[in-house]
């Protein structure tokens, strides 16, 4: 089971309504390229099904990610513990600075925003999960285990 946010949700709905729409589009695609003739040679139409396949494959990605996925609900959790959906600040103690980590489901893919990302599949994303404000957490990377000290909950 994964947890998401509800604006994570919202976002693989949209994204599953728009996948959904281009099946059609590639459809009528098919369509077209088989109506002009010999399919043995024709790239538009091998294109297409291909497109077709690809798209396909992502509409079911994404409708077994929405079964399995359960909306967190942190309004049951204590207000100093981490949970799906939070910023936290978080002190590297080899450095000693700071750095603001948002725990998500799912990445938006977006490098504009003021946090990182960490996902709760993620090394980083398992030792955040339920770990408390004050809290030292090890965080086992590939270049070795790192310690981040829980310095505050932001949003």
């Amino acid at each position: 089971m994964d947890f998401i946010t509800a604006e994570e949700k919202t976002m693989l709905i949209e994204k599953l309504s728009e996948l959904r729409a281009m099946d059609k589009v590639l459809i009528q695609r098919i369509a077209e390229a088989r109506a002009l003739g010999d399919l043995r040679e024709n790239a538009e139409y091998h294109a297409s099904r291909e497109d077709k396949a690809m798209n396909d494959a992502k509409i079911k990605d994404l409708e077994e990610r929405l079964s399995r996925a359960q909306v967190a609900d942190s309004s049951a959790l204590p207000q100093d513990m981490v949970f799906v959906g939070a910023v936290v600040r978080l002190r590297d103690e080899d450095r000693g600075d700071d750095s603001l980590y948002r725990l998500v489901g799912q990445s938006s893919e977006r490098f504009d925003l003021a946090y990182v990302e960490v996902t709760t599949t993620s090394p980083m994303g398992m030792a955040l999960m339920k770990a408390r404000i004050g809290e030292t957490i090890r965080v086992d990377l590939p270049r070795g285990a790192k310690r981040f000290t829980i310095i505050e909950m932001v949003l």
